[in-house]
């Protein structure tokens, strides 16, 4: 305890107290594991990428100068202080600027966001669509590339002002949001333009994007109460399918969109409303599958009732997205509807080509590969349906997300030609 009257140490502050715990902590790490977080550490701090082995050296040199510098002036350096001096002194920072840590924060998401919108801007989105290219090709997975504008809203600045046609940016903006998956990232790449970065989505399933985007678009812009009949028209391509290349796969959505920008006013110049999207039109917005028919898989047989299941939404819609010989949108329109216990918020999103697994029942003694994940289930495969209850409990291990514990039931069944089993369950709670 201090003696009465003797001066009070100055209290560190908020940055150097955690220096001096990032002393302590890394002292406890080995060297592979203390040069990774130095790594991300020192990025976040100066945006420069440095190899582990290089950091450590800084944060020694660091720890070293600290003392020198405290020695010298008979007073505490801040250990800020001394991380700044080996900054400059070897390098690596010429004109470093003082800013708050906050300001900085906002000055990044300003230079990649739209500030009208708030959603991403075109600068990130040419960026994006390159991570996400590779990330596809490094796992064998397919990337949606899907690309919006607004019909007629050129007509909404002429009649009712710019005001409002930024309201109806927004609007458009507030759909994406509603919309889309946290895997999917929306951007406005142009005036009334945006693009969508659709990981593992396939043609029939970015299709279905499109339609739920329409109409969660249409219910949101009706208070606005315009004296246009503002809608959307879209160009769809995936990866591989359609191309390898980020260039081209816009090319290939920018001219499947005009396509069906042209069809619209076509029709409506004689004379037809356009109240949806025509099935014509709906073909040349969304790519084509190959000529070559493969062999159905058999149906699944659903355990319940051991009869094969009915078609379900995403098999309806992979049909409307095909070749001429597939079902038109009219057809997909009459088809008898389906009753959901919960309405589907999201598509399946597949998970083969990933480290995506199960631990079924109590005790843990099971393992199960999990093959795609949705808002109502999932999809897994066993190599023996032997002992597989009713009703079983699960720990779903999926990327990204923390282990989940999960109740699952089992409704439907299929062999593999391996002679594997794939279940499909339904959460239950």
């Amino acid at each position: 305890m201090p003696s009465p009257g003797a001066p009070v140490p100055p209290r560190l502050p908020i940055e150097d107290s955690y220096l001096e715990l990032l002393v302590d902590t890394l002292d406890t790490l080995d060297l592979p594991a203390r040069g990774q977080f130095l790594k991300r550490f020192f990025r976040a701090i100066t945006h420069l990428d440095l190899h582990d082995a290089h950091c450590v050296q800084i944060w020694d040199e660091m720890l070293v100068r600290h003392r020198d510098l405290s020695d010298q002036s008979g007073r505490l350096v801040s250990l800020k202080t001394a991380l700044l001096d080996v900054f400059m002194s070897s390098g690596l920072l010429r004109a470093p600027i003082i800013i708050e840590y906050d300001d900085l924060k906002k000055l990044q998401l300003n230079a990649v966001t739209d500030p009208l919108t708030g959603l991403y801007n075109r600068r990130l989105f040419d960026e994006s669509f390159e991570k996400e290219l590779n990330r596809a090709r490094r796992y064998g997975q397919p990337l949606g590339l899907v690309v919006l504008d607004l019909h007629r809203f050129k007509e909404v600045n002429d009649k009712h002002g710019h005001p409002r046609g930024d309201e109806v940016l927004r609007a458009m903006a507030t759909t994406l949001t509603k919309a889309l998956r946290t895997s999917d990232s929306a951007f406005r790449i142009g005036g009334d333009e945006f693009a969508l970065l659709l990981p593992q989505t396939d043609a029939a399933q970015a299709l279905a994007l499109t339609r739920r985007i329409t109409s969660v678009f249409a219910e949101i812009i009706e208070p606005l109460q315009l004296a246009v009949s503002v809608t959307i028209d879209h160009g769809i391509a995936i990866f591989p399918q359609d191309a390898d290349l980020a260039d081209q796969l816009i090319h290939l959505a920018d001219e499947r969109l005009y396509r069906l920008k042209h069809a619209n006013h076509s029709k409506a110049g004689n004379g037809g409303s356009r109240t949806g999207t025509s099935p014509a039109s709906e073909a040349s917005a969304s790519p084509a599958q190959d000529s070559e028919q493969q062999a159905s898989p058999p149906q699944p047989i659903s355990i319940e009732t051991k009869r094969p299941a009915d078609k379900t939404e995403s098999d309806l819609a992979a049909a409307a997205s095909g070749t001429s010989a597939a079902i038109s949108v009219d057809q997909l329109a009459t088809a008898p509807p389906r009753s959901f216990a919960i309405q589907r918020k999201a598509e399946r999103v597949s998970m083969t080509g990933t480290n995506a697994y199960a631990i079924l029942g109590e005790q843990g003694a099971r393992r199960a590969r999990v093959l795609d994940l949705g808002f109502g289930g999932v999809a897994i495969e066993l190599d023996s349906l032997e002992d597989l209850p009713d009703n079983l409990l699960a720990v779903l291990h999926v990327p990204i997300l923390p282990p989940v514990r999960v109740n699952l039931k089992p409704v439907w069944k299929q062999q593999t030609t391996q002679g594997n089993y794939r279940v499909g369950c339904a959460f239950v709670s």
